[in-house]
């Protein structure tokens, strides 16, 4: 991914999210905006930036909060420091979205505006929420370690997650994305300090891998944890590993465990 001083569009994404975080007073059936940028060396992105909104079929409109994302606004900016680039993300609580184009466009500063698009077909996602759904409970009791399935291993180094797949368990295809925070909490779970992301759209690009993250069941934890803490981590279910061809994502419940 090169690095730029200007704004530039790597990818979007405008797609239905299913979400299933515990305890939460977003509804099931949400919508998220998502714009990742490319990396800017020497300059912080979001300084550069006057506003980003995205729009839609029949005058849909939302507008991008340009300060760090935090768990109660849902609303803002990340940043992944493995490729040094930013990304925004809006997640809107009032349903599903319309089949049609969708934009995200942001404005610099300086005054330049770039822009991209999609087009939101919803017959995929909704097959694999159907599935998702019939099949949770099983799905939910899967994942290792969890609250109730304790760290196998003795070891703080390359522990291994673990869970059913749609494949397993519905014969359906899907991509799997992986974070893993300290955290005791859905809501203490900070996607701006993770201890590991298994970023499959990276995957997809730097390795040229067609299909990283698909119908993923384990991710191994590449590096050496700290004892006696607890961790949270959640698995997104998502049918793409290129954001703009996404068109939905499944926010499964955080699973917690404590290390040794």
């Amino acid at each position: 991914m090169a690095g730029s001083t200007e704004i530039k569009i790597y990818d979007i994404m405008a797609c239905n999210v299913y979400w299933d975080f515990e305890k939460s007073p977003m509804p099931k059936e949400t919508h998220k905006m998502l714009v990742a940028l490319y990396p800017t060396p020497g300059v912080v992105a979001p300084d550069m930036i006057e506003g980003i909104k995205a729009y839609g079929p029949n005058g849909y409109e939302v507008t991008f909060v340009n300060q760090k994302f935090d768990n109660t606004q849902l609303n803002g900016w990340f940043y992944t420091p493995e490729i040094q680039n930013y990304w925004y993300m809006v997640n809107l609580p009032n349903g599903f979205l319309k089949e049609g184009e969708y934009t995200i466009e942001v404005t610099s500063k300086d005054g330049r505006v770039v822009r991209k698009s999609r087009i939101q077909n919803n017959a995929p996602g909704d097959a694999i929420v159907e599935a998702y759904v019939k099949n949770q409970d099983k799905i939910f009791e899967s994942f290792s370690p969890s609250k109730t399935k304790k760290l196998e291993s003795a070891s703080l180094k390359d522990i291994t997650l673990r869970w059913t797949t749609l494949k397993d368990i519905a014969g359906l295809d899907a991509y799997y994305v992986t974070r893993l925070a300290q955290a005791s909490t859905p809501l203490a779970f900070d996607g701006n300090n993770l201890t590991f992301f298994d970023n499959i759209y990276a995957e997809r690009l730097f390795k040229n891998e067609p299909t990283a993250g698909k119908n993923r069941h384990q991710v191994v934890i590449d590096k050496e944890l700290k004892p006696q803490t607890d961790y949270g981590y959640f698995v997104e279910i998502t049918d793409a590993n290129v954001g703009g061809e996404a068109n939905i994502c499944i926010f499964q419940p955080h699973q917690f465990f404590n290390t040794p």
